[in-house]
């Protein structure tokens, strides 16, 4: 993957948002005319990575590659990829679960960018997530007697809309009570260096970024908003590239030497 130009990569806030959320949705970020060959590529059967050159065209567009870039750098590595079908009037709903997190690493990540080429709403089964869940592994399904969750949010946008995920953050396909088909592709990327400063990195340290990566977003986490806010701050520096940059509440890693 060639480099892309600065102005395509993440801002600053925008990676601080992904660091604190676990996500970042991008609403309808791919033309109309590629979406449109892609959905009938997947109403055809072969909607996936290795049958569909519109779907490897996706994720050529320049701005989704400043993206994928911003995250994973210039050479990403391919997991694997799937096409998530959720057919007309289906009640069922996934479980709560995370993706393979059987993972060594202390603050290196995969992303896995969920492309939908048609509209994704409420009705026809938008993939629900729980931000700020990537920083509390867990194994797979052990969340699965999880039911609603104070903060949770669907995955809604026009076609063309593409959400890039943390691999840890908690997610789950909702019932489709529409009489259409829903699909969602999915791309799984693991890093091809070291994911630090790959982003536009100007302003990284500015109090309108500290706020975001600093603060304590999410209520569902409770008594442990603390010990997230410290991991957060962990994965800032990372991303960084900046190992005296302090974000945790009471300058926490400066204080023990971190």
């Amino acid at each position: 993957m060639a480099r892309v130009p600065r102005e395509h990569l993440l801002t600053a806030k925008q990676m601080a948002q992904f660091v604190t959320d676990g996500f970042l949705v991008f609403e309808g970020l791919v033309p109309k005319e590629l979406n449109e060959a892609v959905h009938a590529d997947q109403e055809a059967g072969k909607g996936y990575w290795h049958t569909s050159e519109a779907i490897r065209q996706v994720f050529e567009y320049l701005p989704v590659k400043g993206v994928i870039q911003s995250l994973v750098g210039e050479n990403p590595v391919y997991d694997h990829s799937a096409l998530h079908v959720v057919g007309p009037n289906q009640r069922h709903a996934q479980i709560w679960h995370a993706d393979s997190i059987i993972d060594a690493r202390p603050l290196a990540f995969d992303i896995q960018a969920m492309y939908f080429s048609a509209d994704s709403t409420k009705e026809n089964g938008a993939t629900l997530v729980l931000p700020g869940s990537h920083l509390r592994r867990v194994s797979n399904a052990s969340i699965s007697r999880y039911k609603n969750i104070l903060g949770q949010r669907q995955l809604t946008g026009p076609a063309g809309t593409i959400a890039f995920l943390h691999q840890g953050l908690w997610h789950c396909a909702q019932p489709n009570q529409t009489d259409r088909t829903r699909y969602m592709f999915k791309l799984r990327l693991r890093p091809g260096e070291e994911q630090r400063g790959l982003f536009n990195t100007e302003g990284y340290d500015d109090p309108e970024v500290r706020k975001i990566v600093g603060g304590f977003p999410h209520a569902w986490q409770g008594e442990m908003a603390r010990a997230e806010n410290v991991e957060r701050a962990k994965l800032w520096r990372y991303v960084c590239g900046d190992d005296s940059v302090d974000t945790a509440f009471e300058g926490v890693l400066t204080r023990m030497h971190l």
